[in-house]
């Protein structure tokens, strides 16, 4: 895709921006990750960082199963931006990016609240991510349930919850149905450790209940490929869906979803369901925003991005994570990176390195991936793992699941907070609380507050006098 020739050719370092800005659009992965390293090579008053998203805070993302699951509480999954993004050279700006001007080097941006408003940079930083990817599929809109921000995890748990206190409660035999049964589409790393987590949650929150049991509860997961996890292999892809399908889950490949209107789900095999929930995790896209930053993008809509992480036929501009198109040298030429957290962490290593080499006229590098492996969660004391070519099933793939992420999680704060959860998930049962309230927490306010409308009282009718005879 071409582009305008204001982005390739540099335009002079505005007067306004001494120290020169490195403005970083997205504080997820990448942002969040880059904007720390920069700022530890950077020397006081060498270059301010200034980091821009609409929310506050980074979620790890790789612990959203095991939150929905409540085995980490869901503050200690995310991190505030501004704790970890801080010293006299950060700038953290709740808000978005809307566009860019790359003859005055300049992005609009529009805060949560108030004017939009131009500010000025020298070195852009493309880390949006990525949104799911969705088909229009009927009733998926209206009735489907996203699995990628802290909120959705949540959410589910509470819906989750709420459905199985609803059939507890209920005599009618098909709502009770519909409500224990559970689809989720989409047979990658969401949605298998999602469907695991929160079907090995539900088990254990069926013994608080007195007419619920396991054997009520109907997970269905729907697959379009003919395997699932393929980042573990072949071999541990087929023992996971065996393994999910002992535990009564029912695994659906080579299988679509063809509509959902009313929560009444079709699929391709023929398969006719009602359920209560509906999620969706079937891959991701990049995030829409990238088309309105005047950058070359690739055929899928990702930015085209240098082995070295500069986005193509630009010297000032850098993308890296779902977001981008970048080529991945280990596997040889035609080769893009996946769209995954390891990738990530690791090209937001380079990337601070490479911004700090060019603020200061130095040679960059490029990005060569390790692979170190994949592993997975299916509930506690389950997992699979391959690392380093290894292949571990159950309990050590569980812990090696469990220990690899926690060394990933940003802070040392967040790091004891989610072994601490761990450490009391032991001693404790799960919590089989559905907090849906919190979803419109000023309901019952409102309810009290608002006057009730007067009653009107009711016509009176005039005596007649009577008549004298």
């Amino acid at each position: 895709m071409t582009t305008e020739a204001a982005v390739r050719t540099p335009a002079p370092v505005s007067p306004a921006n001494i120290p020169p800005r490195i403005l970083v659009i997205g504080g997820g992965y990448v942002g969040m990750y880059t904007a720390q390293r920069i700022l530890k090579n950077l020397k006081r008053g060498e270059a301010i960082v200034t980091v821009v998203d609409p929310r506050s805070y980074m979620t790890y993302q790789p612990f959203l199963p095991e939150a929905a699951a409540g085995s980490i509480a869901p503050r200690n999954i995310v991190a505030p931006l501004r704790r970890v993004i801080k010293g006299p050279n950060a700038e953290v700006v709740t808000g978005k990016v809307v566009s860019v001007d790359h003859t005055r080097r300049t992005a609009r941006i529009e805060p949560n609240a108030g004017e939009p408003y131009d500010l000025g940079f020298d070195q852009l930083v493309v880390a949006v991510g990525s949104v799911p990817r969705t088909l229009p599929i009927p009733g998926l809109a209206e009735n489907g349930i996203g699995f990628k921000q802290v909120e959705e995890a949540i959410s589910l748990r509470n819906h989750i919850i709420g459905q199985i206190d609803l059939a507890d409660s209920i005599k009618d035999e098909a709502l009770r149905r519909k409500a224990l049964t559970f689809v989720f589409v989409g047979g990658g790393f969401a949605g298998v450790e999602a469907i695991a987590e929160m079907e090995d949650m539900a088990r254990d929150v069926c013994k608080w209940y007195n007419h619920v049991e396991p054997e009520d509860l109907r997970f269905l997961l729907v697959e379009a490929a003919d395997r699932i996890l393929p980042e573990v292999g072949p071999e541990l892809g087929v023992w996971t869906a065996e393994e999910l399908r002992k535990r009564g889950i029912q695994v659906k490949m080579k299988t679509f979803l063809n509509s959902c209107v009313d929560k009444h789900v079709v699929l391709s095999d023929g398969t006719e369901v009602d359920a209560s929930t509906i999620v969706w995790t079937a891959g991701v896209k990049p995030n829409p925003v990238v088309s309105s930053l005047g950058i070359p993008l690739g055929p899928k809509g990702h930015v085209d991005a240098q082995a070295n992480l500069r986005v193509t036929g630009t010297e000032y501009v850098w993308a890296a994570g779902d977001c981008a198109q970048v080529p991945d040298l280990s596997k040889g030429a035609g080769n893009w990176c996946s769209p995954s957290a390891q990738h990530a962490v690791r090209q937001a290593k380079v990337l601070a390195e490479n911004i700090v080499a060019a603020l200061r006229g130095k040679p960059v590098q490029d990005y060569v991936h390790k692979h170190v492996g994949s592993v997975a969660g299916l509930g506690i004391g389950k997992g699979v793992a391959n690392v380093y070519g290894t292949k571990l099933r159950g309990w050590p793939a569980w812990f090696m699941h469990r220990a690899y992420h926690v060394s990933r999680v940003p802070t040392f704060n967040r790091k004891v907070r989610v072994c601490m959860d761990w450490a009391l998930a032991g001693f404790f049962r799960r919590e089989a609380v559905s907090l849906t309230a919190f979803e419109s927490p000023r309901g019952e306010f409102t309810e009290v507050a608002v006057p009730a409308p007067a009653a009107v009282a009711p016509a009176k009718t005039e005596e007649k006098a009577p008549v004298a005879a």
